[in-house]
C-alpha cells in the first residue's frame, strides 16, 4: 500500500480521519446516519444507505427521494458496478422535443424515471446487513422532528425560490412560511417523512407499485406528461461490469455509460502517456497537460456517449491503447485545443463513501441534476423529482436523443482506484462536469504524488469550463497563472468554490484501517471508530 506524505500545505488545512470503520459525506448529519448504521452492526453498504436516504432530509438542494443513482462496491474479492439511472417513459413522442432547441430543464417533461429509492433497495438486499428498516431512523427523524439548516445548504435553498416560482407543490414543501429557512433554522419536511416510511415499510415496493407511484402517475398525467405505472413497475437498476483504465502502478474504475465516468478515464489514459506525475501537481505544465487531455476526452464524450443500447461505439474502443498513444501525440504542451462542444451540466449533487474492517468499500452518488431537479414535487408526497431528462439532446441522430424507453447521458459518476491490482480507494468529486475533472485531478494527486486524501481535497483545483476557460481556485500561484496565460488560456479567477465541485475519499491505510477526506467546499465530514 501507498505511504501518505501527511503534510497539510493548503489553506483549508483541515486534519485527515483514520479509522477502521468509516464514512464521508457531504453533510454532518448524514455522516453521523452511516456511522450510527455501522456501531448498530451494519456494514459500509449499511453505513451508505443510511447516510444517502439521510441525505434527502439534510441536503434536498442537491437530492431526493426522486433521485437517481450509481454505485461501485468492492466487497473484497471484487468491484462490482450499480447504474441506478432511470429511462423515459415507454410512450413518450419524442418528435415533440425534436422541434426545440433543447431539452426543457424543468417541469415533468425534464423528468425520467427516478432510480435512487430502487438503488437502496437493490444494494441493500445484496450487500446489507441490517434490516432495510433501520436505515431510515435518522431520515425520519430529521423529516418530521425537524434539523438545523447547514448554512451552505440554506445559500442555495434560498437562490431556489425564485427558480422555481411557478412550481406551487414545491413552494408548499421547502417554502411553507413564504420565505426561505436561514442558516441554523429549523427545517421539518412532514410529507417526506410520511414517505420515507412508506418506502421504509414496504421495502421500496409503495414508491414503484403501490401509494407513490399512483400518485406520481397521476401528477405527471395531470400535466400531460405519459407514465404510467407500468413504467414504474419495470424500472430496475442494473449490475454492470465497471471500466477501467491503467495509470502507472494504479487504476482508475468507472461505471460506464450513460455516465461521464468515460471522460475521466480517457484523460487519465492520455495523462499517463504523458508521463503527468513528472510534474508538480501544482504546476503550470501539470495543469495545462490535464486541462488538454479532459479538451479531447470531453470531445468524445459529447459526440458519442448515451445510453449504451443506442451508443454506436463500445466504451473499450475508446481506451485502446494505440489511440491513447496518438490522443497523447495531439496534444501541444505549449497551447491550447480548440474550443469545447456544449454539453450540459450543473454541479448539484451529493456524493459519499464508506469501508468498514471488514474490507467492504462503496462508492454512491446520487443527485436531482439541476439544483432541487425538475420543480416537481409530487402533491402531499415530499418526492421532489430529478430532471435528468434535460441531459437529453435534440438532435435527431445523436446517440444521447430523447427517444421512449431510453437512459440520458448523466454527469454523476461514482470513483474507485486501485493499487498493485488490490482495492485502494472509493472516492468521488460532485459537480457536474467537475466530477470526471475532479477524478483525474484526485488520482493523481494521491496516487501519482501519494498526498494524503485530506490534502488532495484541499488542494485549489482548476476546472475547464463548457466555453473553454480555465477556471482556477484561490491558491494557484500568480507565476503559474502566468505560464497558463502564456499558453492560451482563459483564465477565469474569483469563482465561486460550487464551481470546483466537493470530494469525498477513503483509502487504505498499509498496516490496516483507512484514511478518509472530506472537502471544506462543503458542509462534509469524515468520521469513523
Amino acid at each position: 500500500m501507498i505511504e501518505f506524505d501527511w503534510q497539510l500545505p493548503y489553506s483549508a488545512n483541515r486534519q485527515p480521519v483514520c479509522a477502521d470503520n468509516v464514512v464521508a459525506t457531504s453533510q454532518p448529519l448524514a455522516t453521523a446516519a452511516g456511522v450510527a448504521a455501522m456501531r448498530a452492526g451494519g456494514n459500509a453498504v449499511d453505513a451508505a444507505l443510511a447516510a444517502a436516504i439521510t441525505l434527502t432530509v439534510v441536503e434536498p438542494n442537491n437530492n431526493g427521494l426522486g433521485s437517481d443513482a450509481f454505485a461501485l462496491v468492492h466487497d473484497g474479492n471484487c468491484l462490482y458496478g450499480l447504474n441506478g439511472s432511470g429511462r423515459t417513459p415507454a410512450a413518450l413522442n419524442p418528435e415533440a422535443y425534436f422541434q426545440r432547441k433543447k431539452m426543457p430543464s424543468l417541469g415533468w417533461h425534464s423528468v425520467t424515471i427516478p432510480g435512487a429509492v430502487n438503488v437502496w433497495t437493490t444494494l441493500s438486499k445484496r450487500f446489507g446487513r441490517l434490516p432495510f428498516a433501520d436505515l431510515f431512523h435518522d431520515a425520519v427523524r430529521y423529516a418530521d422532528e425537524g434539523f438545523p439548516l447547514g448554512p451552505k445548504t440554506a445559500y442555495f435553498w434560498q437562490q431556489a425560490q425564485s427558480h422555481y416560482a411557478d412550481f406551487p407543490d414545491f413552494q408548499k414543501t421547502f417554502f411553507p412560511k413564504g420565505f426561505a429557512p436561514t442558516p441554523g433554522a429549523r427545517v421539518r419536511l412532514p410529507d417526506h417523512a410520511k414517505s420515507l416510511q412508506k418506502i421504509r415499510d414496504t421495502h421500496g415496493e409503495a414508491f414503484y407499485r403501490g401509494e407513490l407511484a399512483s400518485a406520481m402517475v397521476t401528477d405527471a398525467n395531470r400535466h400531460e406528461f405519459p407514465l404510467t405505472l407500468e413504467d414504474l413497475d419495470q424500472h430496475q437498476a442494473d449490475w454492470v461490469e465497471p471500466i477501467d483504465i491503467g495509470f502507472g502502478e494504479a487504476s482508475l474504475s468507472e461505471i460506464p455509460p450513460n455516465g461521464q465516468g468515460l471522460m475521466a478515464l480517457i484523460a487519465l489514459g492520455i495523462l499517463d502517456k504523458l508521463h503527468i506525475t513528472h510534474y508538480s501537481p501544482d504546476s503550470a505544465e501539470a495543469i495545462h497537460l490535464q486541462a488538454e487531455a479532459i479538451r479531447y476526452a470531453w470531445r468524445d464524450v459529447s459526440t458519442h456517449l448515451g445510453d449504451p443500447a443506442f451508443m454506436r461505439r463500445s466504451s473499450e474502443s475508446f481506451l485502446e491503447d494505440s489511440r491513447l498513444t496518438e490522443a497523447a501525440k495531439s496534444i501541444d504542451p505549449s497551447n491550447v485545443g480548440e474550443p469545447l462542444p456544449d454539453l450540459g451540466a450543473s454541479p448539484d449533487t451529493v456524493y459519499l463513501c464508506a469501508a468498514d474492517k471488514s474490507g467492504l468499500m462503496v462508492s454512491f452518488i446520487q443527485s436531482n441534476f439541476r439544483g432541487f431537479g425538475s420543480g416537481i414535487v409530487v402533491p402531499n408526497t415530499g418526492i421532489s423529482l430529478q430532471n435528468r431528462g434535460s441531459g437529453f439532446v435534440t438532435e435527431i441522430d445523436h446517440p444521447n436523443a430523447i427517444a421512449a424507453g431510453k437512459r440520458p447521458f448523466h454527469t454523476i459518476i461514482p470513483g474507485f482506484a486501485h493499487r498493485q491490482n488490490q482495492p485502494f480507494m472509493s472516492f468521488g468529486v460532485m459537480g457536474g462536469h467537475m466530477q470526471a475533472q475532479g477524478h483525474v485531478q484526485m488520482m493523481i494527486r494521491v496516487l501519482g504524488h501519494g498526498q494524503n486524501p485530506q490534502a488532495a481535497s484541499d488542494a485549489p483545483r482548476w476546472h475547464l469550463t463548457e466555453q473553454g476557460d480555465l477556471a482556477l481556485e484561490s491558491g494557484v500561484s500568480k507565476k503559474t497563472q502566468e505560464a497558463l496565460i502564456a499558453r492560451g488560456h482563459r483564465l477565469l479567477l474569483n469563482q465561486p468554490e460550487h464551481l470546483f465541485g466537493g470530494a469525498q475519499l477513503i483509502a487504505r491505510l498499509p498496516g490496516g484501517g483507512y484514511c478518509a477526506g472530506s472537502d471544506h467546499r462543503k458542509e462534509g465530514l469524515a468520521a469513523g471508530f
